[in-house]
């Protein structure tokens, strides 16, 4: 009997029930009454970032400010002058709609992409940490309306506490990244891009691993991979995803589940990662939002349709996706970042 019990307060069964009644593609596919109202309510929230992001784009503040990068000079983006940039915005929902249908991508491979258009980790990494902190949250109640997951507080299902874990450890270690790297030590970009892509290239390789294996639930697996990520976020404001991710399959967390808990636990520490920006900013550091408007506009649609697209495809299928995606980004992020290291190191 308490093993029955405490299968029914794990929080992952949800989707499984909805394979076994909805057993085709296409049954899944047709969304309830509900599920539409959920959907509208998420493309509303991102239209209301959206035009926040225009406002702080313009530099209301005397911490905000144009900064001078490459990209900036190039295309002549002085003092209070912006504007949508459309290969971002198409990156960014490309990226987006990956994050949240299998975990990861959005600050992983944006940030090193963003980097080698010429823009500052400034104009980056504040920017990536506002957009994942409102997708993470977001994505966690379209996750829910979407069956992908269950959140029980009485009794207190599995996927709560282990959110808490990653997201208490996460906040932890992400606040220390972000003063030590940024305040105190005041790393160079290039060595950021490589830490992400070596960083990457460990997962990859663990993921590798874990696809032969079948694991058993051990819940405690994830301080230490949640203390990697949240460092790993405070740093480049990537990497993230796969760490928590791919820890979170290796702990035997289901994959649809663990992407919902992701997507809690990345929100979280990615809204108080925006918090200790903003101290930061009482101290003489100052932030571009330049960048803000276009990531809202592709967060818009994509982070709302891809929680859907994790409900429609089965869990079997996940189970390759997440960790192939997440050697396509080991790839896509050193082909990216070895070419800036050797030209550095070259210097």
């Amino acid at each position: 009997m308490e093993n029955v019990k405490k299968e029914k307060t794990m929080g992952w069964e949800i989707a499984a029930n909805v394979e076994a009644t909805k057993g085709t593609i296409w049954e899944r596919l047709v969304p309830e009454a509900g599920m539409l109202k959920a959907m509208v309510w998420g493309v509303v929230v991102f239209f209301i970032l959206f035009l926040v992001g225009i406002w702080l784009a313009g530099n209301p503040f005397e911490a905000t400010v144009r900064m001078p990068s490459k990209f900036v000079v190039d295309n002549g983006l002085t003092g209070n002058q912006w504007s949508i940039i459309w290969s971002v915005v198409l990156a960014a929902a490309f990226f987006e709609f990956m994050d949240a249908s299998a975990g990861m991508g959005f600050g992983t491979a944006l940030t090193p992409l963003l980097l080698v258009m010429g823009f500052d980790p400034k104009q980056i990494v504040p920017v990536v940490m506002i957009q994942q902190g409102a997708a993470g949250l977001v994505g966690t109640f379209l996750h829910r309306e979407f069956e992908n997951v269950e959140w029980k507080f009485s009794p207190m299902s599995e996927t709560i506490k282990l959110s808490l874990i990653i997201a208490g450890t996460g906040v932890l270690f992400n606040t220390l990244s972000v003063v030590g790297v940024y305040k105190i030590f005041n790393v160079g970009k290039v060595w950021i891009q490589l830490y992400v892509a070596v960083l990457l290239l460990g997962m990859g390789l663990a993921s590798l691993l874990h696809a032969k294996k079948t694991r058993p639930y051990k819940p405690g697996k994830m301080v230490f991979w949640a203390a990697l990520a949240g460092f790993n976020k405070g740093v480049g404001g990537g990497g993230y995803g796969p760490v928590v991710t791919i820890g979170g399959l290796m702990a035997g967390v289901p994959v649809k589940s663990m992407m919902a808990v992701t997507a809690l636990c990345e929100g979280t520490v990615s809204t108080l990662s925006v918090v200790t920006w903003l101290v930061l900013l009482g101290s003489g550091t100052t932030i571009d939002y330049i960048l803000l408007p276009s990531f809202m506009l592709a967060t818009m649609f994509s982070a709302v349709a891809a929680p859907y697209m994790t409900r429609v495809f089965p869990e079997k299928i996940w189970q390759f996706v997440v960790p192939a995606y997440c050697l396509c980004l080991t790839a896509y992020s050193f082909y990216k970042t070895i070419p800036a290291v050797m030209k550095h190191l070259a210097l």
